[in-house]
């Protein structure tokens, strides 16, 4: 494998900025200019390609690049041999069947019908594991159009709030085929790659930054143990005495969603001086 870590990240579409925002707060140089199609990042030994998410799957799968960053439902639609590493949290969508509005369409229905999709693999492999012999019509885009010009009796796309969809009088129907979002993906077979590591540490890192936040408080000895119930962190708080006879300075991590109610409870408590700051990075 070469020296330097090759990444692949999304140049355009819902997943793009989101992407190379966290690569920025996990200390990798982002592009300023979105024309830009390949990035090197000396100072971390890291190069990153700047690729279609749809194909991102195929160059990671083909031992090109060591990691990249797509959508769940564009790594399983590609059936190349890479495997999902890590959810990022952003990106989320579903991957739905729609109709003509009224139509009424349970999955049954869709027994020889025809449906288009831009997710033709996946749509197939959906079908297949529910015993459904449909004809799938691959479209590279605006699927949602099929209908209407008799194309398709049905669609499947990705939907983010189904308000395209709505806006050509489909309905949605029946159960989500997929539940997607942003992940990273690796080759199937590498594993134990310390740069891969490394990177998907900081990613992580990332992660538990946003999602927590550092609380600091006072708290007298006589109801540490009921303060410190309300706050264990994540191995347990930080305890140091303070020089007020009687009172320690507490330290934890706390889900930054539950902040201002640990807050509350804190002070019905006795503790005083709660304070909360961000967490810019860490490792957990």
């Amino acid at each position: 494998m070469p020296d330097q870590l090759r990444i692949a990240v999304p140049n355009k579409g819902q997943l793009a900025e989101p992407a190379s925002a966290m690569l920025r707060e996990a200390g990798y140089r982002q592009r300023k200019d979105s024309r830009d199609l390949v990035l090197v990042d000396p100072e971390n030994s890291t190069e990153f390609f700047f690729l279609r998410p749809k194909d991102i799957a195929v160059y990671v799968g083909e031992g090109i690049l060591h990691a990249g960053i797509t959508g769940r439902d564009m790594l399983l639609d590609s059936g190349a041999p890479v495997e999902e590493v890590l959810p990022l949290g952003f990106g989320g969508s579903t991957f739905r069947f729609a109709a003509r509005g009224g139509a009424d369409m349970k999955l049954a229905d869709l027994q020889g019908k025809r449906i288009a999709t831009s997710f033709e693999g996946l749509l197939e492999g959906y079908l297949g594991e529910h015993g459904i012999d449909a004809r799938v019509i691959h479209l590279d885009g605006a699927v949602e159009s099929s209908i209407q010009l008799g194309v398709a009796d049905a669609v499947a796309d990705v939907v983010s709030t189904g308000t395209t969809l709505r806006n050509a009088g489909l309905e949605l129907f029946g159960d989500p085929i997929l539940t997607s979002e942003a992940v990273v993906i690796r080759r199937t077979g590498f594993e134990d790659d310390p740069q891969v590591e490394r990177l998907l540490r900081r990613l992580r890192g990332v992660l538990v930054a946003r999602d927590y936040v550092m609380m600091d408080y006072d708290v007298h000895t006589d109801t540490l143990d009921t303060a410190v119930a309300l706050t264990p962190g994540m191995e347990g708080p930080t305890v140091s005495p303070l020089r007020r006879e009687g009172w320690v300075a507490v330290r934890a991590m706390v889900p930054r969603a539950s902040a201002q109610r640990i807050m509350d409870d804190l002070w019905n408590v006795g503790a005083r001086a709660i304070l909360v700051t961000d967490i810019y990075a860490c490792r957990v």
